[in-house]
């Protein structure tokens, strides 16, 4: 037998198995605790024997079941957030950095760190260029396993 009640709080109707009378949980539309009232006593038709369940007999499990609702309800599930990159795409243009380090800019044993960042300021254009600041910074070398330094530009431009 289930049991009906409705939520305190918003006045959803719900409906639980009555093994569930007594037990608190949040009311899947305002998320408010609630109780499950307990389920209410039947008592039997005279001349009608009282139904009892049989012991061979599956029983149906039914834990809780939300009938459609008339109100709005929002989105049950929540899209991932988008990847830092996509998200700079679609955003309006605004205050960009951008790092090239010497270390990235090494190709076959020719350096083009140069070309690099001449690629880059040509790309972006001279009038989005907001600063170019020099930068030192230390890495792990694997090969080795020696700390070395380096330099880089950091680039603030606005796009």
């Amino acid at each position: 037998m289930d049991i009906t009640f409705n939520c305190p709080h918003c006045g959803l109707s719900l409906e639980v198995d009555q093994d569930a009378a007594g037990q608190q949980f949040d009311c899947p539309t305002c998320h408010k605790p609630l109780t499950v009232p307990a389920a209410p006593v039947v008592a039997p038709r005279s001349g009608v024997p009282a139904a009892t369940p049989s012991a061979s007999a599956p029983r149906e499990e039914k834990r809780m079941a939300v009938p459609a609702s008339q109100k709005p309800i929002g989105s049950l599930i929540q899209k991932p957030n988008k990847s830092l990159e996509l998200a700079a795409k679609e955003s309006k243009p605004g205050m960009r950095v951008k790092t090239l380090r010497h270390s990235d800019c090494k190709d076959g044993g020719k350096d083009r760190f140069d070309e690099v960042v001449s690629e880059f300021l040509n790309k972006i254009g001279d009038q989005a260029i907001v600063s170019i600041t020099p930068i030192n910074y230390s890495y792990l070398d694997t090969a080795t396993q020696k700390l070395l330094t380096d330099f880089g530009v950091m680039v603030i431009y606005r796009g």
